[in-house]
């Protein structure tokens, strides 16, 4: 066996065994968390009754689903604006700006956020407190710069001349922008959206500084359960995450399978 045959399989290894080793121990019907005791599911039934977590990641969905729609907006409008309108005043400023939260430390972003957010409260009355609104919000101003960038990405290899010709031969600009430039930006729209809503879902720091009693989301009722110790029904949710995005993973591949059969077919 080669050095780098060891390597990727350490590697690989290294990423992937404790993933199996939570999922595995997720059916041990043991209390102590990385004890087998046996096969059992008790601990997903206890999961199902923990009306705690079960609502926290029911929040988290929702403000994932929402943050990474808000990403896709901002952040696609900004990325095509880049990719597209060439140099105008103030590009390098606008640039820096959408990937400011690329390079800042989250801890620097969610204090900024919290500042802006109490500012606005005490200007304007809204939003009226801290809560899962506000937990959205900066969830999206993160997600967005990564979608710009993608988008940004996607344009500048694509084919300009097809946008060009459609102009050419009689569309308005709403028009080429629908019918040529959105269905080229369509992969990458997609890619942002999947990657800001892994973003929100995931975030504790954004969270931590910007949400409330009523915007609590699930790795922040996780963070906190942890300080206290490990719990066999967070392994019994560690197991349900990894098989919903196991299950995600393959219809992404067998829709894509299926796109490629029949661009290869016609």
């Amino acid at each position: 066996m080669s050095v780098a045959r060891l390597g990727l399989r350490l590697g690989l290894g290294f990423l992937y065994l404790p993933i199996v080793l939570l999922v595995a121990y997720a059916f041990s019907a043991d209390r102590i968390p990385f004890q087998w005791g046996g096969f059992s599911l008790r601990w997903f039934r206890a999961l199902a009754e923990d009306e705690r977590l079960v609502e926290a990641a029911l929040l988290s969905l929702r403000v994932a689903a929402g943050a990474a729609t808000l990403a896709v907006l901002v952040g696609g409008l900004a990325g095509f604006a880049l990719a597209r309108f060439g140099p105008f005043r103030g590009r390098a400023l606008f640039g820096a700006l959408i990937g400011a939260p690329l390079v800042l430390p989250e801890v620097v972003t969610g204090l900024s956020l919290l500042l802006l957010f109490v500012a606005l409260e005490g200007a304007i009355g809204w939003p009226a407190g801290r809560g899962a609104l506000t937990v959205l919000l900066a969830h999206a101003t993160l997600g967005a710069a990564y979608v710009a960038v993608v988008v940004q990405a996607r344009l500048a290899e694509a084919d300009r001349s097809l946008e060009e010709a459609a102009l050419n031969l009689g569309a308005t600009p709403f028009v080429a922008f629908r019918t040529v430039t959105l269905p080229l930006m369509a992969p990458s729209l997609f890619a942002g959206w999947l990657l800001a809503f892994t973003l929100s879902l995931d975030d504790v720091v954004l969270a931590s500084f910007v949400s409330g009693p009523a915007g609590t989301t699930l790795p922040m009722v996780l963070f906190s359960r942890l300080k206290l110790g490990l719990t066999p029904e967070v392994n019994a949710l560690g197991a349900v995450i990894v098989a919903v995005a196991a299950a995600a993973l393959g219809l992404a591949a067998l829709v894509l399978a299926r796109v490629d059969a029949r661009r290869g077919g016609g």
